[in-house]
């Protein structure tokens, strides 16, 4: 054993520093296990692929060898959630449990931070939507005198969709870098200094993913010099990376680029009455262009889009008016530095939509991807919103770009999550990240399944896909919620699945919670608070979502979560697949879905003191043959196909009982 495996698994023992030092810490097998194969990555520079079940204490077990190992780390989590709570309090608690002085740092995109200079010309915009914006941007104007780090999260009661953020803040493209009259007091080039001279820098997978695909986010700079990555929900990656590896655009940034130009406009002598011509021909051709979409599908690949002729003449309008606006900023780009930023905007708008129109040949973009990812692998489609569309070039294998960038850095990389192998195995997700013969480890949750919850497979039910399955998925679920008293997520495959039981469940004697009637974390805490809620939600509350305690005790699953096959890039894949002579339902959708199921499935037991009732209602699971693979890939589940079991499991509640013992139920095979 190492010299840091040996010190980690110390810090995590009976005895050890976080035994000592933070309140309700427990030692776990799992997570010694956990810990020393991690310390192994680092020591040999190696590659860990680590499924570490509910339960493990993966987070901690990362933690302890990068504090303890001393090398220049970088961590990647899902969400900016995540990122905020590893970085705010799992962070600091084994920091200081360990009496370690690592110098740390948190970063993140710069559409994350306030832009002041943006935030000013923001004071000029004639006009707010409704009063409550108006109020929200005097909020924010009142905070940007007092932040110290302009982290827009602080803006706790600022929705994330809130349109005022792009106002407020920067990308890329709109930044005027070292021309801006704000540069010294950039929060984001504070961020960027922080993380430069930081041991530990946390990041987000977007933020990680944008500079290996070149989009320069500002964070490129400390990718060379990390000796080491833990990429936390790994799983997530490579869907992640294709938006990444690709090329996009949309109505909103376009709208954003116009305003822009206005906005600038009012500083320069002249430059309004120029400009107000392009600039209207600009927005009037997206709203047309928008309208001329509508009765598409809602996703859908570039050629049925450009089969309907108004579409196609709507593409090349907005061409010619980004053409025309780009001619007109061209005389005034010595006039400032924020005209000279929109019309390096607008060359590029131009560039990126003929790209996808395919009548230029792409450059820039790919000029840093290796050899076997090239434009002709990419899926072009679009999608519609709303107030807008957009439209995107996908890479459909991204395995090439992710390992080039590893082999590259020469460093040590660990990839975990809690679901990341489909019935014990992992080449699925090492094929899609990349991966040659890494490490791999594969810890089960430690919690004791079999005694703190049941499945329950009810029956018969209908083929999914038959019209009265909604009818009969509700009529077997009631009797579950009426046993349990609410307490339950039901999840649903479809938003119409979604809003069909939310009318059938209205009645019941529980709060009801549905997914689209308020904000998802206004849901959560919602739910959590009644005490005995019903919350019925989409594949957004699968995974990120931790309801520890009673308040939580019912899972239900509709459908197994197989993707949408007519997503054009799910589509495209599974095309890819069959023409390299693979088998598209089991090298692509059903591992997929596997790893989706355990996701919700990792739900319901979140603690060693939880229990509750796993119900999976799609009948595939026992009529179809892969059905055993989704079962032989979740925790070890005592199951049942009788109503009287779970009734039974909610009867036989008192402290400390075994909730499963004497139930007549199945010993799942394995």
């Amino acid at each position: 054993m190492s010299l840091l495996a040996h010190a980690s698994r110390e810090a995590l023992d009976a005895q050890g520093a976080l035994a000592q030092h933070i309140a309700g810490f427990t030692p776990r097998p799992a997570q010694l296990h956990l810990v020393s194969a991690i310390a192994d990555a680092f020591d040999q520079r190696d590659v860990l692929l680590a499924e570490a079940g509910t339960g493990t204490g993966k987070t901690f077990a990362y933690l302890v060898p990068v504090l303890l190992s001393g090398m220049k780390t970088i961590i990647s989590t899902g969400t900016r959630a995540l990122q905020d709570q590893l970085y705010h309090r799992d962070l600091p608690r084994v920091r200081a449990a360990l009496g370690v002085g690592v110098e740390t740092a948190l970063l993140k995109g710069r559409a994350n931070y306030l832009c002041r200079y943006r935030l000013q010309q923001a004071r000029g915009e004639p006009r707010f939507a409704s009063p409550e914006q108006v109020a929200q941007f005097q909020r924010i104007v009142a905070w940007s005198g007092r932040t110290r780090f302009g982290d827009m999260a602080e803006m706790e009661a600022l929705p994330d969709d809130s349109p005022l953020l792009p106002m407020v803040t920067s990308t890329v493209d709109n930044c005027l870098g070292t021309e801006c009259p704000f540069w010294s007091e950039c929060f984001v080039v504070q961020a960027r200094q922080r993380a430069q001279a930081a041991n530990l820098v946390v990041v987000n997978h977007h933020l990680l993913l944008a500079d290996l695909a070149l989009k320069q986010e500002g964070f490129g700079e400390i990718l060379p010099g990390a000796e080491a990555f833990i990429i936390d929900e790994a799983h997530q990656l490579p869907e992640l990376a294709s938006n990444f590896f690709g090329e996009g655009f949309g109505m909103r940034p376009w709208q954003e680029l116009a305003r822009d130009c206005v906005a600038e406009s009012r500083l320069v002598g002249g430059a309004q009455a120029v400009l107000q011509a392009p600039v209207q021909q600009l927005d009037e051709t997206l709203r047309q262009l928008r309208a001329d979409m509508e009765g598409l599908p809602p996703r859908g690949t570039q050629w049925r889009a450009l089969a309907r002729p108004q579409v196609r003449e709507g593409f090349d309008a907005v061409v010619s008016a980004l053409q025309h606006l780009q001619g007109a900023l061209d005389p005034l780009r010595d006039a400032s530095p924020g005209l000279d930023a929109c019309a390096a905007r607008a060359r590029e708008a131009a560039g990126r939509l003929a790209r996808w129109l395919g009548d230029e040949a792409p450059v820039a973009d790919f000029d840093a991807l290796p050899e076997e990812h090239t434009p002709d692998n990419d899926v072009r489609w679009y999608e519609i919103t709303p107030r807008g569309f957009r439209c995107q070039r996908t890479p459909l294998d991204v395995s090439g770009p992710l390992r080039e960038h590893r082999e590259n850095s020469r460093a040590a990389w660990v990839f975990t999550s809690a679901t990341l192998a489909v019935d014990g195995d992992f080449e699925h997700i090492a094929t899609r990240l990349g991966l040659r013969d890494p490490m791999t480890l594969l810890q089960p949750s430690p919690f004791d399944w079999n005694h703190q919850a049941l499945c329950y497979l009810p029956g018969p039910l209908p083929d999914p896909a038959s019209r009265g399955y909604g009818t009969a998925l509700v009529a077997a679920i009631r009797p579950v919620l009426e046993a349990s008293g609410g307490r339950a997520f039901v999840l649903f495959a479809a938003h119409r699945a979604l809003r069909e039981a939310a009318e059938a469940l209205r009645d019941g004697p529980w709060p009801l919670f549905v997914q689209g009637e308020a904000p998802r974390a206004t849901l959560l805490q919602r739910f959590r608070e009644s005490g005995n809620g019903v919350l019925l939600g989409s594949a957004s509350f699968r995974e990120g979502v931790d309801v520890v305690g009673d308040a939580l005790s019912v899972v239900v699953i509709d459908k197994l979560p197989f993707a949408a096959p007519d997503d054009p890039v799910y589509e495209a894949r599974l095309d890819a697949i069959r023409r390299e002579g693979g088998n598209p339902f089991r090298d692509e959708q059903l591992p997929q879905a596997v790893i989706a199921l355990k996701q919700g499935v990792g739900r319901l037991i979140r603690s060693e003191t939880d229990r509750g009732v796993l119900v999976l209602c799609d009948p595939r699971l026992q009529t179809r043959g892969y059905g055993r693979v989704f079962l032989d890939s979740l925790p070890p589940f005592a199951l049942t196909h009788a109503l009287e079991d779970v009734q039974a499991f909610f009867a036989l509640a008192p402290a400390g009982a075994d909730p499963a013992a004497e139930l007549p139920v199945e010993a799942p095979s394995r």
